[in-house]
């Protein structure tokens, strides 16, 4: 006879409140154990059952036996000149196709980690090098809460072992989920996962520190309105259907005019009264005084903030960065307008830890044509 397979252990980084609250239930323990394990595990950052002093020797053992916390395998490590840090996770089999990347972003008055929520990315938007690489799988909720507790964690020790004092105890303040992939077509995962960086038991930060970056998927976005409002960014990246489909190719499932109300619809729920439009720039595609005036036509119908992004370059892109005088002149224009406009400082480009350029080693898989092609035969179509 074959002996019974050993049943699964539950990845107790994935489970929220509620789901531990279910998962101690089931085991005949008391509500607020969950509380106990939720700060042991992410706040303690402590995963051996037998340090967990204040639970009783029983519930130990049972966490032991039928649940784990594991960090994921780092395939690489990378600090910045500025100070960025960029980790490499190994999500598969050590395969290329499932590495993720972490990166932290140190501030004067923050600490930015940009997390990542599937491996490779299905949008395929030309100016990212994580769409270049297809896409392989929904990371799990454990998968995405194990980036935030390994660069807390990690960071904290670094800092005790200087002697520095944190403030409030936390080194992260601030979570975008801004890394590899569409955060809202994971979205069962995504959830959880964002209540666990919000619950006072485990991360404690606010919703205005929480930021879902977006492309646009237009449904989600009203689910997240109801289920966990955090601040949002939307990538919108061109101010016209005809040149966001090129650039945005979810546009064509989610035009403008959806997405723009789903926006509007959003801030009556959300934790801060304006959405933040991110927008890259790039040379003669969607940097010319008409396309700022096209932006400036969006800002009128609802209450936004643009984030121009320097376009950071990864190879065969076959597309080029905004001068800085092109980007200093566009922002000019917007802000005339009484536009709120910023433009994104480049972090972490030295280690190829800047926006758009996550995974940019792995080998591009999907083999398209360069979208400054796409571009200029979609002008010569529209002249």
């Amino acid at each position: 006879m074959n002996p019974e397979p050993t049943p699964a252990k539950t990845a107790l980084l994935g489970l929220d409140r509620s789901a531990m609250k279910h998962w101690c239930a089931q085991r005949g323990e008391k509500s607020f154990r969950a509380d106990q394990l939720l700060r042991w595990l992410h706040q303690r950052g402590e995963t051996n059952p037998e340090n967990m002093s204040d639970l009783a020797k029983s519930l130990r053992a049972i966490v032991a036996q039928d649940g784990e916390a594991m960090a994921l395998p780092i395939a690489s490590h990378h600090r910045s000149q500025d100070g960025t840090q960029k980790w490499l996770l190994d999500v598969g089999n050590s395969q290329a196709s499932n590495a993720i990347e972490t990166v932290y972003i140190p501030e004067s008055d923050r600490g930015t980690l940009c997390i990542s929520s599937q491996a490779g990315c299905a949008v395929k938007c030309p100016f990212c090098s994580t769409g270049a690489q297809g896409f392989s799988r929904n990371l799990s909720t454990a998968e995405i809460v194990a980036q935030l507790w390994m660069a807390e964690h990690t960071l904290r020790r670094e800092a005790h072992a200087k002697g520095l004092t944190l403030d409030r105890g936390k080194i992260i303040t601030n979570v975008v989920m801004m890394g590899m992939g569409e955060p809202l077509l994971n979205y069962e995962q995504v959830l959880p996962a964002l209540r666990l960086m919000l619950d006072d038991f485990a991360y404690g930060l606010s919703r205005r520190r929480v930021t879902v970056s977006t492309s646009g998927v237009v449904p989600m976005m009203d689910r997240l309105r109801e289920d966990c409002p955090v601040a949002l960014a939307v990538s919108l990246h061109a101010p016209t259907d005809a040149l966001r489909d090129t650039l945005v190719p979810l546009n064509k499932k989610y035009p403008l005019k959806e997405l723009l109300a789903a926006c509007e619809r959003y801030l009556s729920c959300a934790p801060r009264d304006f959405i933040t439009f991110e927008y890259v720039m790039l040379e003669h595609i969607n940097d010319r005084d008409e396309h700022a005036k096209g932006l400036i036509d969006i800002a009128k119908r609802l209450p936004c903030k643009i984030n121009l992004i320097p376009f950071n370059p990864y190879p065969d892109s076959g597309l080029k960065r905004s001068s800085d005088g092109q980007i200093k002149r566009f922002s000019g224009i917007l802000h005339e307008a009484d536009v709120v406009v910023t433009v994104r400082k480049t972090r972490g480009d030295d280690i190829d830890a800047a926006c758009g350029q996550l995974a940019g080693e792995v080998q591009n898989r999907l083999k398209r044509k360069p979208v400054s092609e796409q571009v200029v035969h979609w002008q010569k179509q529209t002249r």
